[in-house]
């Protein structure tokens, strides 16, 4: 056991946030789940409060979840955590590296500088454009620029009709404002999620569609199962979670027959398809993972813990 004061941010009542909580009150007798919407942050004093808890004189911080969805108003909540971070908080992961990742642009932006393989791109504000990509690439898929778990994605086909075409490009720009746009790749019936702790490979469970959805992720049907990728789809992934400063994250892979392409950096990286697929509790690595960390820091030490 140790005194460490170690907080979840996360969806009070979902199952990966509570099994960290869990974990974490194993090892400290203290649990704390940190709902963001409640938080209230006076920076004159400074104060961040939740209920009654000053997240300020907190050992520690794991952001298991900021939102149910992904939108604009992620990043307004992840400065406050920068702002408590500011007070000598440990934050994992990195608020400032979570906020390059929960807007899909500047994740591509950073794996493509990386050179890391990645289904063909287009981003634009001009529907003219693209549409002209939408005929070069033959079908799409129409990504939010904030979004997890493919909603509010839309698949679109060149042979459409150009009336038809245009009115569906204008209607998702005047809804999302940019004009996300990739190549729609053919998939084995499944993808990857490879996991990464503090940089290290833990291991990879696959997502299997159910035939019912263009995608396989799990909110549309599909399951999960243990694979075992070559070592160069493994360096592939290490090198794209690389371009992050990240605690814990899952890189998605998929093979093509181009070969294997990443479809981006998990902000978060879930539990549940490492616990399901791998029968790994990942919730109790990374919880061992940040207090030794804490630890170390408090010691100048690694402490074994117990």
């Amino acid at each position: 056991m140790t005194d460490l004061k170690i907080g979840v941010v996360g969806i009070p009542g979902k199952w990966s946030t509570e099994v960290l909580a869990d974990e974490i009150e194993k090892r400290t007798g203290f649990r704390l789940v940190i709902d963001i919407e409640k938080v209230v942050a006076d920076l004159s004093i400074p104060e961040v409060l939740y209920q009654d808890q000053c997240l300020c004189k907190l050992d520690g911080i794991i952001i298991k979840k900021i939102s149910q969805d992904y939108s604009p108003q992620v990043l307004d909540r992840l400065e406050i955590l920068r702002f408590v971070e500011c007070c000598g908080v440990k934050i994992y992961s990195n608020p400032a590296e979570i906020l390059r990742l929960v807007d899909r642009m500047s994740c591509t932006v950073s794996l493509a500088k990386a050179n890391i393989p990645m289904p063909k791109t287009l981003i634009t504000e001009d529907v003219s454009a693209a549409y002209d990509a939408v005929h070069r690439f033959g079908s799409v898929v129409l990504k939010p620029l904030f979004s997890t778990k493919a909603r509010g994605m839309e698949v679109l086909d060149s042979s459409t009709d150009k009336k038809t075409l245009q009115k569906q490009l204008k209607a998702y720009k005047e809804k999302h404002g940019f004009l996300y746009i990739q190549q729609k790749v053919q998939l084995p019936g499944h993808d990857m999620g490879l996991v990464f702790l503090g940089g290290e490979y833990q291991g990879a469970y696959a997502r299997i569609g159910d035939g019912s959805s263009w995608n396989t992720t799990i909110h549309s049907g599909g399951k999960y199962a243990a694979v075992y990728p070559p070592d160069d789809v493994i360096e592939m992934a290490r090198k794209a979670q690389a371009q992050f400063d990240l605690a814990y994250t899952t890189v998605d892979v998929a093979e093509t027959e181009d070969g294997y392409i990443c479809f981006e950096v998990s902000a978060f990286g879930g539990f549940k398809g490492a616990q399901e697929g791998l029968e790994i509790n990942m919730a109790s690595r990374y919880t061992d993972y940040v207090i030794n960390l804490l630890l170390k820091d408090r010691n100048g030490e690694l402490d074994a813990v117990s």
